[in-house]
């Protein structure tokens, strides 16, 4: 039984490590991919979590497999193959720490994923199913995103979706809204940052567009992320926005990934995974170790590597 299965891309974040001499920019390899940092922020919280996805047979993939098991993530559905390379990212940082993206993806490992490796073992007794919006910019990805959903909700655990806009990614953005609404009847858990919420719904206003959502799409609970302004959630009628934990941001990279890892931690500890059993109290709680955890990983480069301990998110709310 896992408490959480993980599915998507999983890649390499160069990250920007100052300059060598004559002023060229160094680079520093850094394990990432959304769905993959919120795996190793629950893997490290101690919750039994495996991840689905595939890599390169290369120096790449084999650091990213060794790097989830690091993190206590269960990597019995993460492929390696000779035919493809790992996907690579390289993450440019504005002065306040925001990032922007030039991704290396075509033809690579993460988005050749088929729906025929897809282990349906792995959702047995799983209590959370969590995804990303990246694992369906294209085929045969799209299809194997779909057929693990499928088998996620033939198990009847929590789908917790993450609809992460990169544009650079999507061939029409058209169809990339097209695409990211299509499972948002799927979902029990919506984890949306402001900037999505406007360009899924045209909406701006946190309330109104967070209502629009779990009403048009029978979502229970849904929850934007503010950046250093912190998070909403809106569930059942009931809202909250709690502000971020104060620190100071070097780097953002995975922060809104290690956000959604540590509500799940604290949903599932709190729920035994049953949103029926989630409390404003209990809502509030899962808010604020979110939050921590989401402002403790700016506080250092890289996404995984940056991840804290559940001993320093608990110091931290203190």
């Amino acid at each position: 039984m896992y408490d959480v299965v993980a599915m998507g891309e999983i890649l390499i974040d160069f990250s920007p490590a100052g300059t060598a001499q004559g002023g060229c920019p160094l680079f520093q390899q850094s394990p990432g991919g959304a769905p993959a940092n919120m795996a190793c922020a629950c893997g490290k919280f101690g919750l039994k979590t495996a991840f689905i996805g595939k890599v390169g047979a290369d120096s790449f993939g084999r650091f990213l497999k060794d790097t989830l098991i690091s993190n206590g993530v269960d990597v019995s559905g993460l492929l390696l193959t000779d035919q493809f390379h790992t996907t690579l990212a390289f993450v440019h940082l504005s002065a306040d720490g925001d990032r922007s993206f030039s991704f290396y993806r075509d033809q690579t490992a993460d988005v050749t994923l088929c729906s025929k490796e897809i282990n349906k073992n792995l959702f047995k007794n799983c209590r959370l199913f969590h995804f990303g919006s990246l694992s369906m910019t294209t085929q045969p990805c799209r299809d194997a995103t779909m057929t693990a959903l499928s088998y996620a909700r033939q198990s009847g655990c929590l789908i917790s979706y993450d609809p992460n806009l990169r544009e650079p990614l999507w061939a029409d953005l058209s169809q990339a809204k097209q695409t990211m609404l299509s499972v948002m009847e799927d979902t029990d858990i919506l984890k949306i940052s402001q900037e999505e919420l406007v360009f899924l719904t045209g909406i701006d206003h946190l309330e109104k567009g967070a209502h629009y959502l779990s009403h048009k799409y029978h979502i229970p609970l849904v929850l934007i992320t503010l950046g250093a302004q912190g998070s909403y959630a809106y569930f059942n009628g009931f809202s909250l926005r709690l502000p971020a934990l104060p620190v100071r941001a070097v780097d953002t990279t995975g922060a809104g990934d290690s956000f959604i890892g540590g509500f799940h931690y604290m949903l599932l500890t709190k729920t035994k995974g049953k949103l029926a059993y989630l409390t404003p109290e209990i809502l509030k709680e899962c808010l604020i170790f979110a939050n921590a955890t989401g402002s403790l990983t700016t506080t250092k480069k890289g996404g995984i590597s940056a991840l804290p301990s559940l001993s320093e998110v608990q110091n931290a709310i203190k």
